[in-house]
């Protein structure tokens, strides 16, 4: 039985009467690549923010890693790095920058001075000296992630890392991602709108569509849904009279391409972007 280590349970959010979140169910187990689907105000974010205690639920239960009281909550939330934004000084390089969080974080002395420098070489910035005004949206996605791995937590969570990267820097996240779990034994939640890249980055998703969590599934559910007939004709079109609407509906499914894609928009409605 999979261990769950975040566990949402009837959560809503709302300002005044606005619902943000409409009783999310949602668990992320022990070892997942966790991808978080949903348009830009789907509520992506918000669900971050309740499981970091950034902003206060309105009903329902939240427990990270096993945590039953609001005081093992508030301890467990330590076990948590993460990316929501990249909120750094702009005078200071990547090295200085961590440095301040890293005292944050509470650590000091040669112990920090190590982390920073493990961290640093793990996204690519080691012996990186200009100042963080002057870095590229790859190399301040980067620093996000070099901070939120600082001190190597039990989960990570990363709202939209790629946002705005290019194709090559889409790839270098979705391989950092990878190692975090496969070498570091990282739980990571990863949030997108490109569905394309979580298809290849995540190995279970949730989908997410106005506040409500529509849905999860996993990879192999994907590959499941994606199962058909194929039948073989000369005549393609003389196929189709003779078959009954369900099996004209058969042959129209193998025609098309099944991503994860193309299972979100069948759950939510709408048309590709």
């Amino acid at each position: 039985m999979s261990e769950a280590v975040i566990a949402l349970n009837n959560i809503g959010k709302h300002y005044g009467k606005h619902e943000v979140l409409k009783g999310v169910n949602m668990q992320v187990n022990k070892g997942d690549i966790y991808g978080l689907i949903g348009r830009n105000g789907a509520g992506k974010t918000t669900i971050f923010k309740m499981i970091l205690g950034l902003s206060e639920y309105n009903n329902g239960e939240l427990s990270i890693t096993g945590s039953q009281t609001k005081r093992e909550l508030y301890q467990n939330r330590g076990k948590i790095g993460f990316l929501v934004g990249t909120k750094f000084y702009n005078y200071l390089n990547a090295k200085r920058n961590l440095q301040y969080y890293a005292t944050v974080k509470g650590l000091s002395g040669k112990t920090a001075k190590a982390e920073i420098e493990r961290v640093l070489e793990l996204v690519g910035l080691a012996g990186v000296k200009k100042p963080f005004k002057s870095y590229s949206l790859g190399m301040q996605q980067r620093l996000g992630i070099a901070n939120a791995i600082l001190g190597n937590p039990e989960i990570l969570i990363l709202d939209e890392p790629t946002n705005g990267l290019d194709p090559q820097g889409i790839a270098d996240v979705r391989n950092m991602i990878k190692r975090f779990r496969d070498e570091f034994g990282m739980t990571v939640i990863v949030s997108s709108h490109i569905l394309g890249e979580l298809e290849h980055t995540a190995d279970r998703f949730g989908i997410v569509h106005e506040g409500k969590l529509l849905k999860e599934i996993t990879q192999e559910d994907l590959k499941e849904k994606n199962k058909g007939i194929e039948i073989s004709v000369d005549d393609i079109d003389k196929a189709k009279e003779l078959l009954n609407a369900g099996g004209v509906k058969i042959l129209r499914e193998i025609e098309e391409r099944s991503t994860l894609e193309d299972f979100y928009f069948r759950l939510v409605g709408g048309q590709k972007v």
